[in-house]
């Protein structure tokens, strides 16, 4: 950036170049600012036991997982894993009348930040994971990118109440591996 200022002093007026180099400054700070507070959260996220559980997700990150950690506190309150996704936002609405049930857009109630999160990890998983999960690759095949990425959050919210509330940890493939 120096060169820069240098090459474009004579062709830019001062005082905008002075508003460059305090801008400049205030990035500098609030990257100093932003790395600080990774390094107390990746310290955070060491030191509690649940993190980690849940760093063992695919598409968690140290945000995600400390994040939920404190939001939560014991996720034993939810009665189960869709209670935990209902609470997050992350279920489809319904509507249905007759006995036929309608499945809606999600519900979007609770925290917008942790259901941003949970649909970022989604997003990740769907987006860059190599080995996909059979079901999700049928979705995307079938259904909208974002209908098939809310199903990943929906599934992603019901492990992590499942690591949270019997205190296991994450295996890949459960099912089988409870046989």
């Amino acid at each position: 950036m120096p060169t820069a200022f240098a090459r474009a002093e004579g062709r830019i007026e001062v005082m905008v170049l002075e508003a460059l180099r305090t801008q400049l400054e205030l990035i500098h700070d609030m990257s100093r600012r932003i790395d600080a507070l990774e390094k107390q959260l990746e310290a955070y996220e060491r030191s509690d036991e649940r993190c980690r559980r849940l760093r063992a997700i695919p598409g968690v990150g140290p945000l995600t997982a400390t994040a939920i950690v404190a939001s939560v506190g014991d996720a034993r309150e939810f009665r189960s894993g869709r209670e935990f996704a209902a609470w997050l936002g992350v279920v489809p609405r319904q509507s249905g009348t007759g006995g036929r049930v309608r499945l809606l857009s999600i519900s979007k109630r609770g925290n917008p930040y942790l259901r941003a999160m949970i649909i970022h990890c989604a997003r990740a998983v769907a987006a860059r994971q190599r080995v996909q999960p059979p079901w999700l690759l049928k979705l995307l095949q079938t259904k909208h990118w974002n209908v098939a990425v809310v199903a990943q959050a929906n599934k992603i919210a019901r492990v992590i109440w499942a690591l949270l509330a019997h205190g296991r940890q994450y295996q890949a493939d459960w099912s089988s591996a409870a046989s």
